[in-house]
């Protein structure tokens, strides 16, 4: 498959189902009684994106073929493998010697003579 920029509109439409609905929203008796909302199915890799924003099909269909491009490219962009994060030194001591704390807190509640140490 050729990358979503190299391919014409023509060919972008033919791989998708296009389907046109009543948008709704703020515009009127003009986008309540017109079928200007698009929605574009696309086939091979089962990405849908709609657009309604504007009164025109037309500019919709433009808008929704951008978005799916955009969709395309960023499946198909390879991300770089996640490489996690060592703790800082100055992390881990303060967390070891909280637990010191806590220990020494511990110690100091129980009954005197009952030292197993």
């Amino acid at each position: 498959m050729s990358s979503p920029e190299s391919r014409s509109d023509e060919e972008l439409l033919a791989e998708c189902k296009v389907e046109t609905f009543r948008a709704g929203g703020p515009g009127g008796q003009h986008q309540n009684k017109t079928e200007s909302g698009v929605r574009l199915t696309h086939h091979p890799s089962g990405i849908v994106v709609t657009a309604r924003d504007s009164r025109s099909q037309h500019r919709n269909r433009a808008r929704a073929l951008a978005r799916l491009r955009t969709a395309l490219e960023d499946r198909e962009r390879v991300r770089p493998p996640r490489r996690p994060t060592k703790t800082p030194r100055a992390a881990h001591e303060k967390r070891l010697d909280k637990k010191r704390r806590r220990s020494l807190t511990k110690k100091q509640r129980r009954r005197p003579g009952t030292d197993e140490a």
